[in-house]
Parts: structure tokens; C-alpha cells; sequence
């Protein structure tokens, strides 16, 4: 009888035991405290179909070149170093990069590098186009002001850093020269590659030097700059230009007609993450661009091989408005008041891109233009 007693307990205290911890189960906690499962991470990511055109594999690996463009450098320049047979040259090289004053003095611009396939797969992708309001006599310098910067200026590159828009059939006679941070020439390869492609430093001595060749030359500086990559949320427009007036300056000293360039869906191509001003999030990312003179922008876009995860841009489509020139007088000292008159009339012109072309190109935004 006692053991039929202690049997029963056992049978009861293991039963128990079975429903406590049933009880206290991942499953059973979730449902208690009101917690959503959890789905796997794969779920979430839209994967591309295997049957893809071939020319858009074509297109999104272009644009994975022109991303991957930074690592891809660094990457060989590192392989090149595990061969001791090759020192003496990379030494060489690496001597010869310190004291190249290229970037400075127009590049090594290459109308054949320019004009590689590549870039009309990078700017297909998009797609990426100029819209021309009027033509532009090349009888004088100009000075193009790109907005908005976007994360990364796509639009920019496929506009003035390559051919793949046709910049050089819709505006013959024109040599344009992207404008980039000295930052960039500092890397070995890369550098190589961005002067082929016309891409200069933006310093003001590099700008003097290229306006100052006369007619025909031009430069592209996209005005906002770092600060403005921080604003860009689809949806807006806020560019950062009431209180950028170095490049006005530098345009009246060469007499450069400012030719304002609004590019529609710069800011669409990447999502950002909330940075309000305020959050900690923006006051480190200025505090990073107060320190290194860049800045970076917590931001995704798609993958190679999906839709909706990774640092690959959208397709999205890209417009590039040449607004109508601004044509300056040559003043080599120009004082503050003339430069303050030129800009408003550049400003008033940005605007007048945004009303006229705002309903076409920019049907999705959530804001207005914003000049901050």
C-alpha cells in the first residue's frame, strides 16, 4: 500500500513538473506577456527571381561596381603588396601619388574611359537623364550647381562623372569636370579612375584652375555637401544652399555663367534612418563630419540579389533639370553685396526648377523644396 502511495506521488510530482515547464515556454511566456513571434530574418527579404533579363543582371552589377568601386581598390592595392616582387613599384607609385598635383589641375580627364559600356548600364539601371531647358553656348565657363547631394550623388556621377546621360550630345562644346572631396585622391587606383573620368578635387585652387582655362570648361560642385547627404529621406527636398556663397564668389571671378542643376529622385535611390536634429543619432554624425570632414549617413537600400536589404540603390528614377544660366559679369574682387544679388537670383532660380517640375518628377514627396 505505501508503495502504491509513493508511486502515485512520483506519478502526480513528474506530471506536475511536465505542466510547469510547459507552462514557462518560450511559447506560452510570448502568449502570456502579449509578445509577437518573432519571424526569421530571411523571411522578410524580398529575393530577386531567377529569370532576370540579362540586361538588368547587367545593370545592378554596374552599379555594384561603381558602390563596391572604394574596397574593390584597396582590396587589389592590398593583394598587389603580398608580392614582394612588386615593391619597388608600388614604392615608386606611392611616391609619385604624394607629389601628383593632377587632382588640382584639371585630372587626367579620358573621353574613352568616359564613354565605357559600363556607364550606360550604371545610368539604365535608374534610369538616369538630363532634361535641357535651353542649349549652352560654349563661348564662356560655366559653373554647375548639382542638388540635392542625395547619400552618395548618384545622379551626379551619371550626370558629370561619365558620358551614360550624353552629357556631351546635349551640351557639344562642354568639358565637364565633377567636383569631389581631396579625400578621394588619396586612395591609390581609385584616384587613377575618378581623374579618367573627369572627377576633380573641389578645393578652390582646382576650381580656379579649370575655370581659369577660359571658354568651354566647366564644374560641377554639388553644393549642400555632407551636411545636405543627412537630409536626404525620400519624399524631400531640403537642401542646404541660404548660407553656401564660396561657389557665387568663384563664379564672378571667371565671369562663369551658374547654371543650377535640380535632380529629381537623388533622394528617392536610399533609405535613411530617422536623424532629425536633436537625436543622438544627428549629433554624432555631425560631431563625425566636424572631425573627418565627411559625414556618414546611416542608411540601406537593396542587395544584388534582392529587393529590400543591402547598400545597393533603388531603381528609381533620376531627372536632371539644367535650369536657365546666370550669367555674371567678371569681377575679380566682388563684394558682398554683389555676391548676395547673384545669389538670390540662383535661389529664386532653384525654386523656379522645383514649381515647374515638381508634379512631374517628384509626384511621391511628402514635403516641399526647403532652403536651409
Amino acid at each position: 500500500m505505501n508503495e502504491n502511495l509513493v508511486d502515485e506521488k512520483k506519478t502526480m510530482d513528474s506530471t506536475s513538473s511536465g505542466t510547469l515547464l510547459r507552462s514557462l515556454s518560450a511559447t506560452n511566456l510570448s502568449k502570456r506577456l502579449k509578445i509577437p513571434p518573432l519571424s526569421h530574418p530571411l523571411a522578410e527579404i524580398e529575393f530577386a527571381p531567377v529569370n532576370v533579363p540579362h540586361h538588368r543582371r547587367l545593370q545592378t552589377a554596374a552599379v555594384a561596381f561603381a558602390v563596391c568601386l572604394i574596397p574593390l581598390s584597396i582590396a587589389f592595392f592590398l593583394l598587389l603588396c603580398s608580392l614582394p616582387p612588386l615593391w619597388p613599384l608600388i614604392l615608386v607609385y606611392l611616391i609619385w601619388m604624394a607629389f601628383d598635383g593632377a587632382p588640382e589641375r584639371g585630372g587626367r580627364r579620358s573621353p574613352w574611359v568616359r564613354s565605357w559600356r559600363i556607364w550606360d548600364y550604371y545610368t539604365s539601371y535608374f534610369p538616369a537623364s538630363i532634361k535641357k531647358e535651353m542649349d549652352l553656348p560654349p563661348d564662356r565657363p560655366y559653373l554647375f550647381g548639382y542638388h540635392p547631394h542625395g547619400i552618395i550623388g548618384m545622379g551626379a556621377i551619371a550626370t558629370f562623372g561619365t558620358d551614360g546621360t550624353r552629357f556631351s550630345q546635349h551640351f557639344p562644346g562642354i568639358t565637364p569636370h565633377l567636383m569631389t572631396l581631396s579625400a578621394n585622391f588619396r586612395l591609390p587606383f581609385y584616384r587613377d579612375l575618378l581623374m579618367a573620368l573627369g572627377i576633380c578635387s573641389v578645393s578652390k585652387r582646382s576650381c580656379n584652375y579649370i575655370l581659369g582655362k577660359g571658354a568651354g570648361n566647366a564644374i560641377c560642385i554639388v553644393i549642400g555637401g555632407a551636411a545636405e547627404s543627412l537630409s536626404a529621406h525620400p519624399g524631400t527636398a531640403d537642401l542646404t544652399l541660404q548660407n553656401r556663397m564660396g561657389f557665387i564668389k568663384v563664379a564672378m571671378q571667371h565671369g562663369a555663367s551658374l547654371v543650377p542643376v535640380f535632380s529629381f529622385g537623388e533622394n528617392d535611390i536610399y533609405e535613411q534612418m530617422p536623424n532629425e536634429k536633436g537625436t543622438t543619432l544627428y549629433s554624432l554624425q555631425k560631431h563625425f563630419q566636424a572631425v573627418f570632414g565627411f559625414t556618414l549617413p546611416m542608411f540601406h537600400g537593396r542587395g544584388i540579389l534582392n529587393y529590400n536589404f543591402g547598400l545597393m540603390p533603388y531603381r528609381r528614377t533620376i531627372v536632371s533639370v539644367f535650369g536657365r544660366p546666370i550669367d555674371v559679369q567678371k569681377v575679380e574682387r566682388p563684394s558682398i553685396e554683389e555676391v548676395l544679388k547673384v545669389h538670390a537670383q540662383y535661389i529664386e532660380e532653384v525654386k523656379r526648377i522645383w514649381e515647374k517640375y515638381k508634379d512631374e518628377y517628384a509626384r511621391q514627396r511628402t514635403k516641399e523644396l526647403r532652403i536651409i
